[in-house]
This record gives structure tokens, sequence and C-alpha cells, in this order.
């Protein structure tokens, strides 16, 4: 089935030039300038990923990327002009896989597309689940992370920081190492970022998230998996 990817941003010709590339790549595109349509399309239509302007005329981007994050698991790649490191750690912490500021190139923005749509269907080692003792289970071949033997939904960036993590029980990837792992591409000066996936990632798995056992934080260094592979 083809990929299809919302785009919502109020400058039409903005809109029209994301539109053209995306489609370039076989991606079917719908589009909008109206966060409140947006959400309306949202809940007639399922989308694979969601490009979403901040400054919008009805909605804010902001309050439309929190409906989205707590109706659907879509992926949210930002469009903004604001550029701040506070600004773009509060766009992630909304849920956003990716941000990118304008003005900016439309070939960097379907890179990022791309990238984030591998990460929602990234598997490294197939085949049976892991586990870690009662706490996580981790399909890879369904995509499904099991917190207690209660299924969790995980955004792709989530999924792919858990993933990293799991895969070496113990080892400790530094910020940089990580979200460069995860995104799939150069992600230059953005690594403290991950600081905000790694937050809204506890506090969908960790039991008390303000004193975390799964993922755990090694000052100076970064993060690692904090629990024991099963044999």
């Amino acid at each position: 089935m083809a990929t299809t990817v919302m785009v919502v941003e109020d400058e039409l010709k903005l809109r029209d030039l994301v539109r053209s590339y995306l489609e370039r790549e076989g991606i079917v595109v719908l589009s909008t300038g109206s966060g409140a349509e947006a959400l309306h399309f949202a809940e007639r239509s399922p989308v694979d990923l969601v490009v979403l302007d901040l400054g919008l005329p009805d909605v804010s981007g902001e309050e439309v990327a929190r409906e989205l994050r707590a109706r659907y698991n879509v992926p949210i790649v930002m469009l903004t002009a604001k550029s701040s490191e506070q600004d773009r750690i509060a766009g992630l912490e909304l849920g956003a896989d990716d941000y990118l500021t304008k003005p900016f190139s439309p070939r960097e923005l379907v890179l990022r597309v791309q990238a984030v749509l591998r990460r929602g269907h990234a598997s490294v080692t197939p085949g049976a689940p892991l586990s870690y003792g009662h706490e996580l289970e981790i399909d890879e071949d369904r995509r499904e992370v099991r917190i207690r033997g209660d299924v969790v939904e995980l955004t792709p960036t989530e999924w792919g920081v858990l993933l990293a993590l799991a895969g070496a029980p113990g080892r400790v990837y530094s910020r940089y190492e990580l979200i460069n792992r995860v995104r799939g591409y150069e992600f230059e000066g953005y690594e403290r970022t991950v600081d905000s996936h790694v937050k809204n990632l506890r506090h969908k798995i960790e039991r008390d998230p303000a004193h975390p056992t799964i993922i755990q934080t090694v000052l100076g260094s970064g993060y690692r998996l904090g629990l024991r592979r099963d044999p």
C-alpha cells in the first residue's frame, strides 16, 4: 500500500511545494492549511505521518500535535519558524518525531520524512520476542512493546530509542550516538533533544518516571537499559 502523508501548512505556495516533493517519491499527500481540518482528516482517513506547521491561523500547531498524539500513534514532523533550542525541546516533548525550522530545504524534509517512516518499520533482529524479566517484552516482528504484560503504544522515535538500548542491555549510549543511531542520518546539533524522547518514553514504561529503573541515566555519559535480557 502507498504511504500517505498529511501536510498541514497555511502558506499555500509552501504547502504545494512540499506536496510536489513528497509526491515525486510516490507518497500520497493530503494537505490543508487548517488545524481543525487536519484533525477532521485524521479522524476520517488514517495517515502514516503528519508534516505539521506550528503557525496555523485557527488551531495552534501545538494543540493539533497534542490532539493527534492523544488519539493516534501517528509520527509527526514539525515545521516552524521558531528555532531556539527551547522551542525544539518543547515541540519534541509534545511528541514530535522530528523538527525542521523555516526556511528549509524541501529535499531535507523528504529525507527526514523517509527516515521517520523507516524507524517506524525498523527491525534489527527479527525472530523471537526479546524478554527482560517480567518488566519488558519487545516483539520486533510485530513492532509491539509490552510493559508488565500490557501493550504500550510508542512513537517511531521512542521505539527506536528503546530498541537501541534493549539491543545491548547495560551498554551506555551517549546522546549523540543514540540520536544518530535512531535517526538513521546525521542530526548535527540536536543530540540533547533525545532527552525529550527519553522523558516521554519513561512516562509510558516506568513504574515511577521520576525514579526510572528501565532506562537509566548515566551522569555525564548518556543512557542505558537497566534490565537484563532473559536467556
